[in-house]
């Protein structure tokens, strides 16, 4: 059983609650002042707790989408170990994995509701290897479009994540399909996939020195190989990127230091800079210029301002980064002909909850700023 089994679930609130139970039933033969029932009372307390535990959370995980399995929770992700085709050549292994519909009424024709392709990418100058999911929206299999292409949104998870959620908890797929529906945004192309490249690894899109040259990776070879696969816009001006947490800094920071490739960029609730920590290791290896470059307020201060359009969200309570997300925000507004918009929710929490709040608005940004042929 799964990780995000229910019957997982369902068990741990079954044992919890029997634990519970079984305590009042013995507390009172085991309230003797002996070892053995000093031991009982001890082992039903601790068991109870360590039951509660476990379903709590069970029920925060699937609500959430930290850890997709038994091996992400533990740190032996074995999601990587896909089987790629590296016949491809100029656009590094790429490989799609398998197929599945979107939920939405007439959704098991792919010219009614998309479809969402499971992929494997294998950068071809970086070599690194990633998992990915597509969302193809219906016009992509309908004849009337057979030779148009589409803009493409890159949509990452913040850290650890999973790319699963990005479809199964955080919706991207049916949010566009719905805005694509009303007319409120046009029919884009999704690459959904988390920033961590190198698990259990954080490596804040950062190029290594060393180690994972993450940042090339999201700026080159993941573009690269989607375009050698798909209908896709031709750079630059059709590719945006959004993201959450981490993923929301990736995002900015992918489009801030390559807007050639990325001409617009959310950041869900985001910080602005990399942190050091047990989870990211040293990340630039004593380069300074590598640290400086990865502070956002620091590039946009001192570089030359990117022609790109950025979005930040955040909420005035209940998000840490309300003060560093408008200090970010005023500095932008100096910075021409960078961009800046906002989504100020008066409450909201670093979850799921609150991006789901801001994603329509937020893909409906995107849009606006894209172009297709």
């Amino acid at each position: 059983m799964g990780l995000t089994s229910k019957t997982v679930l369902a068990l741990a609130i079954l044992a919890a609650a029997l634990l519970f139970i079984g305590t009042i039933v013995f507390w009172p033969r085991l309230a003797r002042p002996n070892w053995r029932a000093v031991g009982g009372r001890t082992v039903l307390l601790l068991a109870t707790q360590v039951a509660v535990f476990a379903s709590v959370g069970l029920a925060v995980n699937q609500s959430f989408g930290f850890y997709a399995s038994w091996d992400d929770l533990l740190g032996k992700e074995t999601d990587q170990g896909v089987v790629v085709d590296h016949s491809t050549g100029a656009h590094g292994g790429f490989q799609v994995l398998s197929t599945q519909s979107v939920s939405v009424p007439g959704g098991h024709l792919p010219r009614v509701g998309g479809q969402i392709q499971k992929i494997g990418v294998v950068g071809k100058k970086t070599g690194i290897t990633s998992p990915a999911y597509v969302y193809l929206p219906p016009e992509y299999f309908q004849p009337q479009y057979a030779k148009r292409t589409f803009p493409v949104v890159v949509v990452l998870t913040g850290y650890p994540g999973t790319a699963k959620a990005l479809v199964s908890k955080l919706d991207f797929p049916n949010t566009a399909h719905e805005l694509a529906r009303e007319g409120r945004a046009q029919p884009m192309i999704l690459v959904m996939l988390r920033p961590t490249v190198a698990p259990p690894r954080d490596t804040e899109c950062v190029d290594v020195p060393g180690g994972p040259q993450t940042e090339t990776f999201f700026a080159r070879d993941l573009p690269t190989a989607v375009a050698g696969h798909y209908r896709v816009g031709p750079r630059p001006g059709s590719w945006g990127i959004i993201g959450d947490s981490t993923g929301g800094y990736c995002a900015l920071k992918l489009a801030m230091h390559h807007p050639g490739v990325y001409t617009a960029a959310v950041g869900l609730s985001p910080s602005y800079k990399a942190p050091i920590d047990a989870t990211t290791g040293d990340l630039f290896q004593g380069d300074k210029k590598l640290k400086r470059h990865a502070d956002l307020e620091w590039y946009i201060k001192h570089m030359p301002p990117p022609d790109v359009s950025l979005l930040v969200t955040t909420s005035r309570h209940g998000e840490a980064n309300y003060g560093p997300t408008m200090r970010f925000v005023d500095l932008v507004k100096t910075k021409a002909p960078t961009r800046i918009s906002t989504i100020v929710l008066e409450s909201g929490g670093h979850n799921f909850n609150t991006w789901r709040r801001e994603i329509p608005g937020s893909l409906e940004w995107l849009s606006q700023r894209l172009t297709e042929r």
